[in-house]
């Protein structure tokens, strides 16, 4: 896993519009960087509607928001048009930025083992430091204890 203090790795991925949209195009800028598993499941849903909530307030405090999963193009256009999402979702089928993240993890559901996302954020500063590293968060409160650490 990252630790605070290092630089955040690099990468280009296609946005919900097919547009390719890479981690530097926001220098100057701070990042909240959080990946979750899957488009359209409860917790995705309710995680990525706090961060369209509060988003007013991510851009009073110049900060950017991207959420990265390993869900398609077409899959994030659609997520994004049904919950009116105005921050930038990134497509990762091949697993780029989550495995360099380090969030691909062998995770336990019903008693069965797999590989999968887990649900972490990210805070980069403005010349692309990791301010923050929070694993394992919780959808529902996400949003506002990143804002409470902006």
């Amino acid at each position: 896993m990252l630790q605070e203090g290092m630089q955040a790795p690099a990468f280009t991925l296609a946005d919900k519009d097919g547009k390719i949209v890479s981690l530097s195009d926001f220098r100057g800028k701070k990042v909240v960087l959080y990946f979750y598993p899957k488009d359209n499941t409860p917790g995705c849903t309710r995680q990525a509607c706090a961060f369209a909530a509060a988003y007013s307030e991510f851009e009073k405090k110049n900060a950017v928001v991207i959420g990265i999963s390993k869900d398609s193009v077409s899959s994030h256009e659609k997520f994004a048009e049904k919950y009116n999402l105005p921050f930038v979702l990134l497509s990762d089928p091949e697993l780029q930025a989550i495995q360099a993240y380090g969030v691909w993890q062998e995770k336990k559901l019903y008693g069965k083992t797999s590989m999968g996302v887990v649900r972490t954020t990210f805070i980069i500063d403005e010349q692309g430091k990791i301010l923050k590293v929070m694993p394992k968060v919780k959808p529902d409160t996400n949003a506002a204890e990143v804002l409470m650490l902006l």
